[in-house]
């Protein structure tokens, strides 16, 4: 489980003056970075909303033991990237936190939930970003729910969290 150096830290400092900035509180968006330290802005739907809430729901009943926060930022390579929801153990919770906020430790889990904006090759490039930082598995929600989980390959289901409500494979 690999800790984020050096491009990350520098992201992390530039994060933290980004929270600090009155103009950017209460924007409407998820916000990211990339590598040069420029604003993403992506807009929340309703319907995104709702996913994200049915994951962490379900994350929360069937990984009990970890936690499942929506909009997590973590500092990486590639700037601050915000998976809709992660899910980390109690160790990697502890871990994560002492590497400061946001974390340039990943989650064991991260999720994207999908909308018509994205495109495959964005996704591949996330999951691979995720995985290279540490993310045991990345999952993408479709638009109409379906789940898929990946390693380095796909999964037909995770191995982390082992439900059926986590077997559907469907969608992008």
């Amino acid at each position: 489980m690999p800790s984020i150096q050096d491009p990350a830290t520098e992201h992390q400092k530039r994060w933290e003056r980004l929270c600090r900035d009155p103009s950017l509180i209460d924007l409407p968006y998820k916000v990211e970075t990339n590598r040069q330290g420029q604003l993403i802005l992506t807009p929340l739907s309703v319907s995104r909303s709702r996913r994200m809430s049915e994951i962490m729901r379900a994350l929360d009943e069937h990984a009990p033991d970890g936690s499942a926060p929506p909009l997590y930022a973590l500092a990486t390579p590639d700037g601050v990237k915000v998976p809709d929801v992660v899910w980390y153990s109690p160790e990697r919770g502890r871990r994560m936190r002492a590497t400061g906020d946001p974390s340039t430790l990943v989650p064991e889990i991260c999720v994207e939930v999908l909308s018509e904006s994205n495109t495959e090759a964005e996704m591949q490039a996330k999951r691979r970003l995720y995985r290279e930082v540490g993310a045991e598995e990345v999952w993408g929600v479709g638009e109409e729910g379906g789940i898929r989980f990946f390693r380095d390959d796909e999964l037909e289901q995770s191995d982390i969290v082992h439900a059926a409500h986590f077997c559907t494979k469907s969608g992008p």
